[in-house]
């Protein structure tokens, strides 16, 4: 029995993990700065670690066989002020920080994998050829503040790679589950009745299905082959505006009335965060299906129908 070491681990995509590496016979230790003292699953741990003063339970990373690393201040929870930025950037660095300063301590220890969250934030808005083709893994990092936020990222974990432990990255596109994320917010004005298009609308979205992000996860901790950085996103973007009739069209059949959110209002209500709701980011997902990966939800329709069934 495989033990996976997973930071970030109370968070929405973390929660769902930890469920299915459970279900397929994986120990987990969920790395906490206030752990509960028990666990309700035998094969669940916890342990302690506080990034801000780069503490770490060595007995615990010593468990470890892989680490799925996922830690990081929610990008969408607050309005961005240049100390919420600096929290964001912080979070992920320094986490990433605490990592390797432990491993070069204990010369990697049993780590085999390691697995980091990054964002198609890497990406920044389309041009020409990504609205055709998408962006792949290749292209640089965009220059704005998400852009340079992943490049931080991914560069904060990479020194692992020189300690013989493979290193997956993979940059997540919009998450859709129901335990949080983007999906809440798109529910919210259908609730009213409202189908909120933002903006133009036209704006493409990247998403994935949770069950399917995760899925991912378990493809890299199983397939030795995986290496290196690979787009999480589904096989088929779309836009805003599809995306919101669709939801509103499962959640309440005919029963909605579409409503376009002035850009000015978004900029308004949201700040410096409106660039990215009406920024547009078309991704391919072509080399992580290469390397023999299949989506269980490929589509909008099917991944939001799934969510919908599950939430009832």
């Amino acid at each position: 029995m495989k033990t996976v070491l997973i930071t970030g681990g109370t968070g929405m995509a973390g929660m769902n993990l930890t469920n299915m590496l459970l279900q397929n016979n994986y120990r987990v230790i969920v790395m906490s700065r206030n752990p509960p003292a028990t666990s309700k699953h035998p094969k669940l741990l916890y342990a302690k670690w506080d990034v801000e003063k780069q503490q770490i339970d060595m007995d615990a990373l010593a468990l470890a066989d892989a680490i799925i690393h996922l830690a990081g201040a929610g990008v969408a929870d607050k309005r961005w002020s240049a100390k919420r930025k600096l929290a964001i950037q912080q979070s992920r660095t320094e986490s990433s920080a605490l990592l390797v300063k432990a491993l070069q301590n204990m010369n990697a220890g049993k780590v085999q994998i390691i697995i980091s969250a990054s964002a198609i934030g890497w990406y920044g808005p389309d041009n020409t050829e990504s609205k055709i083709n998408g962006f792949i893994e290749t292209a640089p990092p965009s220059k704005d503040f998400l852009g340079e936020t992943c490049r931080l990222w991914e560069e904060s974990i990479t020194p692992v790679s020189n300690m013989g432990i493979r290193l997956v990255k993979y940059r997540i596109g919009i998450v859709l589950s129901n335990t949080g994320g983007a999906l809440k917010a798109f529910r919210q004005p259908l609730r009213g009745g409202i189908a909120a298009i933002l903006g133009s609308g036209s704006q493409m979205v990247s998403w994935i299905h949770v069950d399917d992000l995760c899925r991912l996860f378990m493809f890299a901790l199983e397939n030795n082959s995986v290496n290196g950085v690979y787009n999480a996103v589904g096989n088929h973007p779309v836009s805003n505006k599809k995306l919101t009739i669709t939801l509103a069209q499962i959640q309440r059949g005919k029963w909605f009335i579409p409503v376009y959110v002035p850009s000015f209002l978004l900029k308004i209500v949201m700040g410096e965060m409106s660039i990215e709701v009406l920024k547009s980011t078309t991704v391919n997902n072509t080399k992580i299906r290469t390397a023999g990966f299949t989506f269980l939800y490929p589509e909008i329709q099917h991944a939001l129908q799934n969510l919908k069934d599950s939430e009832e």
